[in-house]
């Protein structure tokens, strides 16, 4: 088991031949920008995850905000399905506002620092 983790971890961070290099290379193309040649509230989220994926946080904070945030989300998500917690419910649905509220605030904050591409 220890040595299957190893050679995942090794396959996921080879630079040469990874799924890392490979993920650079074939980023999805966003249907809002090629329509309207301007970010959508989502832009950023795949380099965000790329960076996260390396190991730099800043990086991929600075990227899209919201990446760590729907991550945390998604394990909880999954957790609370599994062990049904007497709240969970609420709290995924505070999270959800909360992740809103970041990619609208994200979003605003690019328009007025003329970010937008």
């Amino acid at each position: 088991m220890k040595g299957t983790i190893i050679l995942l971890a090794l396959f996921f961070l080879s630079e040469s031949k990874g799924v890392i290099n490979w993920l650079q290379n074939h980023l999805l193309l966003c249907p809002f920008k090629q329509t309207l040649g301007i970010d959508c509230p989502g832009c950023g989220i795949q380099r965000s995850i790329l960076e996260l994926m390396e190991g730099n946080f800043i990086a991929s904070f600075k990227l899209y905000p919201a990446t760590l945030p729907i991550i945390a989300l998604f394990m909880f998500t999954i957790v609370h399905l599994k062990f049904d917690f007497k709240n969970g419910a609420f709290f995924i649905k505070m999270l959800y506002i909360g992740i809103t509220l970041i990619i609208v605030i994200n979003y605003i904050y690019k328009i007025f620092t003329h970010q937008l591409s």
